[in-house]
């Protein structure tokens, strides 16, 4: 069709008809009177765009699908990081409060005791044959060598190596190690040895041994043991406590006995320790121990039928017996 005036009329003529008919359609509503008219292309072109709807969504879909993917990537990305970054923070808010618990715990103990603490984390293990861990304090933070390590449940060990900023412990399980202790109640004293990683297993492993220097002296099961203290509080300071002593061996042909000790401190799961920078004015004795556990209640006697519990009924028929007569006889 050619471009010209006759043709630009028409067009233009049709674009003010329907610009009309719209006009009038559009402003009588339900009451138009077009509706009739409108019906009748909904009925012949309604077939026409659903088969062209039909043909052509899938394409505008799978389309859509490729231009939205790194979209739709990124958003995926984003969403995993975040969730990653809330489930770290969870974990380490449970972590935070457990610590917290910890040294409060620590901070009690310390109180206790008298001692001036420096709060640190265990961060690493020995991988030698020591039994060591690496704490982060160190002679920035007032520790020297020869300083007692405690744990909020008792002793753990004692500095050897210090840096700037961080610390080597030696544990009182290594079998180098010997700490001067006391029973509670007799005060009788002696030295607690460690047995090295041996006694750190699974299976009820007693990592402590000790041995009273009167052998003689009276010792049992149960019985609790705290430090006895050293020279000059170096390297250890009074009244930490130990452990409890488990059971008590006598090797055949020797008097000495060798008890073996549960200590307090959980040397597998060392987190929150603290190093003791200055002693005690006072040994605080048996004041840092916890506790004891009370006993079982025994069983209560038996009541009888008047509700009084001892009272036992008399044997027989419960009647009383008649005395032997002492009068003599008139045969005598």
């Amino acid at each position: 069709m050619k471009d010209t005036r006759r043709t630009r009329l028409v067009l233009g003529l049709l674009l003010v008809v329907a610009l009309a008919l719209i006009t009038v359609d559009y402003r009588g509503g339900e009451s138009s009177p077009l509706r009739g008219l409108r019906g009748v292309g909904a009925t012949v072109f309604g077939p026409v765009e659903r088969a062209s709807a039909a043909v052509v969504r899938p394409i505008g879909n799978t389309f859509d699908a490729f231009t939205d993917a790194p979209g739709e990537r990124r958003r995926a990305d984003r969403l995993e990081r975040e969730n990653q970054r809330l489930r770290e923070q969870l974990r380490a808010s449970r972590l935070d409060q457990n610590r917290a618990a910890q040294l409060d715990r620590l901070l009690g103990s310390a109180g206790m005791g008298g001692y001036k603490i420096a709060a640190a984390k265990v961060i690493s293990a020995g991988q030698g044959f020591e039994d060591t861990v690496t704490i982060d304090v160190g002679s920035r933070s007032g520790v020297r060598p020869e300083m007692t390590v405690m744990s909020a449940d008792g002793l753990v060990g004692r500095v050897v190596r210090v840096g700037p900023a961080t610390a080597t412990v030696l544990l009182a399980t290594d079998v180098t190690s010997q700490v001067g202790s006391r029973l509670e109640d007799s005060q009788e004293i002696g030295i607690v040895q460690g047995r090295g990683r041996r006694g750190l297993g699974d299976g009820g492993g007693t990592p402590l041994r000790f041995q009273l220097l009167n052998a003689t002296a009276p010792m049992k099961v149960g019985q609790r043991l705290v430090t006895l203290g050293s020279q000059a509080e170096r390297p250890y300071v009074p009244g930490v406590p130990i452990g409890v002593i488990e059971r008590i061996d006598q090797p055949v042909g020797d008097l000495n006995r060798i008890a073996y000790v549960r200590p307090f401190t959980k040397f597998t799961s060392l987190d929150v320790v603290a190093v003791v920078v200055a002693p005690p004015k006072a040994d605080p004795r048996d004041a840092v121990l916890p506790p004891k556990p009370k006993p079982t209640p025994s069983a209560t006697p038996s009541a009888t039928p008047s509700g009084k519990p001892g009272d036992r009924k008399p044997a027989g028929d419960g009647k009383p017996s008649k005395k032997p007569s002492t009068k003599p006889s008139s045969g005598d």
